[in-house]
């Protein structure tokens, strides 16, 4: 996945499940903080440099990348 906040093993760069983890958070909080991220990058924790440069820099190159990577997985199966 090709997201400023996503590594590139899949893992997520979210505060709520590193540093700021608590077991007051449910599952439906979770997820509503991963949809938030991937549809909000936080530029504040980065985990793919490149994404978030593309991100900040050119938004229409990074958008036109994000469809092309997707279009490929979709392809390869």
């Amino acid at each position: 996945m090709f997201h400023p906040n996503i590594y590139a093993d899949g893992s997520i760069c979210l505060d709520i499940l590193q540093n700021q983890w608590s077991p007051i958070y449910d599952v439906a909080a979770i997820l509503t903080s991963i949809q938030s991220l991937l549809c909000d990058p936080n530029p504040n924790s980065l985990a793919n440099s490149e994404a978030a440069r593309l991100f900040s820099e050119n938004k229409r190159e990074y958008n036109r990348k994000v469809r092309e990577i997707v279009e490929q997985s979709w392809t390869a199966y």
